[in-house]
């Protein structure tokens, strides 16, 4: 055997591990993108599909119709549902981070006395799931009349989200240098002026990626909806879409993909725009505090 040869064996070998791992890696992710994508693609093309059902809508689909989609303005509150949850996700995307924002500040930059234990119950809350308070919550907005209408909605979802984001964006606060609040406090800046005019500019990341998750969890949510919504002028999308195909005579399978179709476009508008600031608000998240 010449010695050129036992040089090449390892090199072979090394070079054969190394696209074996290649074609594990780009398996996996091709199986993972087709169980994603295929039920996407397969409620879209349902939304297109002649009749009432799903069940016969294949990937070359020999007629296609904007019937349902018309239906849903023409034939059901779809519009109002739209309406609702679009001033719900809104208002409750502005509440929110004013609210997780303000916190986060004055957690990271003052102390005073029950912080720690704040922090402390902030963090045990984040373990619990939101839905075993779903009781207290009712009779809570029960007693403050506030059942049956869009702010009790509101107020609910804005109280949930603070525990996390205040932790994310108290984290995100803390490694920002505190020199920068130092100079402006010499140059005679209020605290209000330090943080509109020095932390925002250098969190609009962070920002970013807590509006936007405060946005997409009332668009996406069913459960207290459900609970808190009575009445069908406050319905949401994700009640109004449920109950096309509950019951009995409710078997609008096709409409219902039309309207889910539609329920994901802003969100997909979203990510696209601020993609960007997104994935730096996690990163920013993740590796300061």
């Amino acid at each position: 055997m010449k010695p050129n040869q036992l040089i090449l064996k390892p090199s072979i070998r090394q070079s054969l591990k190394h696209k074996f791992i290649l074609f594990l890696i780009y398996s996996i992710l091709i199986i993972t993108a087709i169980a994603v994508l295929h039920p996407v693609l397969w409620v879209i093309l349902g939304s297109f599909n002649p009749g009432d059902t799903i069940s016969a809508t294949s990937y070359i689909p020999n007629n296609l119709t904007l019937g349902h989609y018309i239906n849903l303005f023409t034939e059901t509150n779809y519009f109002i549902w739209y309406k609702n949850t679009l001033f719900i996700a809104v208002m409750n995307m502005i509440l929110s981070t004013l609210l997780i924002v303000s916190a986060a500040y004055a957690f990271s930059r003052f102390r005073f006395p029950g912080r720690k234990q704040g922090l402390m119950v902030m963090l045990i809350l984040q373990m619990f799931p939101s839905f075993m308070g779903m009781i207290a919550i009712y009779i809570l907005l029960l007693q403050l009349n506030l059942l049956d209408n869009l702010w009790g909605l509101i107020l609910v979802y804005a109280g949930g989200s603070i525990p996390f984001g205040t932790w994310l964006v108290k984290g995100f606060f803390d490694g920002l240098p505190r020199s920068l609040e130092e100079a402006a406090k010499i140059d005679g800046a209020s605290h209000t002026t330090i943080f509109v005019r020095v932390m925002m500019p250098l969190s609009v990341p962070m920002f970013t990626f807590i509006a936007v998750s405060n946005f997409i969890g009332p668009w996406m949510d069913f459960i207290f909806a459900r609970l808190v919504i009575l009445s069908d002028r406050n319905k949401t999308l994700a009640v109004g879409l449920f109950e096309m195909i509950t019951g009995r005579a409710n078997n609008q399978f096709t409409t219902f993909a039309a309207g889910a179709v539609l329920v994901a476009v802003p969100i997909t508008i979203l990510f696209l725009v601020l993609q960007k600031y997104i994935i730096e608000g996690l990163k920013a998240g993740a590796n300061k505090g």
